[in-house]
């Protein structure tokens, strides 16, 4: 049996041991801390943005930020179809109505054609996500959020340091949310992290993170908050690896390479995209088979696990989980890419020999 080959673990070095062990020895081991504040302050300059503001995970930052917009019960806001269910449940958390737009076939990103469609009158935000590190188009979103009086929070669990336009993810719509995943780009083990330019939005969600306990009576709340805190131990995790996330993408885009190189020249398939106006992070780097329906995807991922490589498939389209189904309402983009799209083992910790190893199993199974 061949050594198996994870889709993704992460990458843990002495600098992030040696900053875990400070905190312990600390005594802060909790939500308050020197390294939370470093983590926010550093993590604000990597985006771009004036704040950042640690959170539990990035599920919480998202329906922080949107509780933090004003979004209720009665609203809806859009997003895309192919995405984690985290997406749309955050929506939910708030009371508000998840409504489900398609992607677009290039990018998987969500389709600007299709936020137009869906927008009604109830409409109060757009949560584009920047799918498996590959920017969502901006600009034309930006302009339907101008036109409509709308928010714009960045999904950017998957995308740390990927680019628009030569802007950073999370400091182009009104604010961000990063996730810390063990699996992600940079991690926390769990955690997440909110950034924006918008003082009363930061203000706003920093209260509520906190139980909504005010600054000049201890505890003293003025309405219902959360709890959704990272701890000190967390955060010197994740500033140990914010100082290492450039050294960090540059490996995953050359683990992108050298997928490139070894998958040359083989027909009906494509793999993550990277248009002329993006940067691309990989988080996941992706394989997409154009004969493949489910069955076959799944008959492909198992052969290739037998072969010691492991894999996953895309995410469903969150309009076909049981809560969110409606008869008849089918993105077909989104429809049709779930199930041709595998995930490739894509950890920083790969080696050229391991992918070329990937790749040979690949055209194997494909062509036999």
């Amino acid at each position: 049996m061949p050594k198996f080959i994870p889709v993704s673990e992460p990458t843990i070095t002495e600098k992030e041991i040696e900053y875990v062990l400070k905190a312990v020895k600390s005594g802060w081991v909790s939500s308050l801390g020197e390294f939370i504040t470093k983590f926010e302050e550093e993590f604000a300059k990597f985006v771009g943005t004036k704040f950042a503001l640690t959170v539990s995970n990035g599920t919480a930052g998202l329906h922080l930020a949107l509780v933090s917009c004003g979004i209720k019960e009665g609203d809806e806001v859009i997003v895309p179809d192919l995405t984690f269910i985290a997406t749309a449940n955050a929506v939910k958390y708030t009371g508000a109505t998840p409504v489900f737009a398609d992607i677009d076939k290039d990018t998987w990103c969500i389709s600007t054609e299709d936020i137009r469609k869906k927008i009604t009158s109830r409409t109060k935000a757009i949560i584009p996500v920047h799918l498996y590190g590959h920017p969502a188009d901006m600009d034309p979103i930006l302009k339907i959020a101008k036109e409509y009086g709308l928010y714009v929070i960045e999904d950017c669990a998957e995308a740390h340091g990927a680019e628009y336009k030569g802007k950073k993810v999370g400091s182009i719509g009104h604010c961000g949310v990063f996730s810390f995943y063990g699996n992600k780009i940079i991690t926390t083990g769990e955690g997440g992290m909110i950034t924006t330019n918008d003082e009363n939005l930061y203000e706003r969600a920093r209260y509520l993170r906190d139980h909504a306990m005010i600054k000049e009576r201890r505890y003293w709340h003025t309405e219902i908050g959360y709890n959704y805190r990272m701890t000190n131990m967390q955060a010197a995790l994740g500033l140990a690896q914010l100082e290492r996330v450039e050294e960090i993408i540059q490996r995953k885009r050359e683990i992108f390479r050298w997928y490139q190189e070894g998958l040359k020249g083989l027909e009906g398939i494509r793999i993550n995209p990277e248009k002329e106006w993006a940067k691309n992070v990989f988080w996941m780097v992706c394989l997409l088979i154009e004969n493949f329906d489910e069955e076959k995807r799944d008959n492909f991922m198992k052969n290739l696990r037998e072969r010691g490589i492991d894999t996953r498939p895309f995410f469903y389209p969150c309009s076909m989980m049981p809560m969110y189904r409606k008869d008849g309402f089918e993105n077909p983009v989104s429809y049709e890419i779930y199930r041709k799209g595998v995930n490739l083992p894509s950890s920083y910790n790969l080696e050229k020999e391991d992918i070329t190893y990937i790749c040979n199993e690949i055209k194997t199974q494909l062509y036999k």
